[in-house]
């Protein structure tokens, strides 16, 4: 199970796990995100190559507009992902 909620004000929500099995649904919530944004993880147990390569996509996206994003409330599980996968070096992540 998976979350994805925007306040409509710049901060996407993220829960539950981002895997393969959600990568459609996924995908197209982030193809509407059309500026930077911060991306709260707190509720984010879990994501996969997919969910990454999703990220991946809206970082170019946005970057090439002046664009940034910005990952917060990061848990440790995450994050170790998330730097494995030297996401660290695109994205701040708190």
């Amino acid at each position: 199970m998976y979350s994805l909620t925007s306040d409509g004000k710049g901060t996407i929500r993220m829960s539950g796990m981002i895997d393969s099995s959600h990568a459609d649904a996924v995908r197209e919530f982030f193809k509407s995100v059309d500026s930077g944004c911060t991306i709260d993880c707190a509720g984010l147990e879990f994501i996969s190559s997919a969910g990454l390569g999703i990220l991946m996509a809206t970082y170019k996206r946005l970057s090439s507009k002046g664009e940034t994003i910005k990952l917060i409330n990061v848990q440790d599980t995450v994050k170790k992902i998330f730097l494995l996968a030297r996401f660290d070096r695109l994205f701040s992540i708190e």
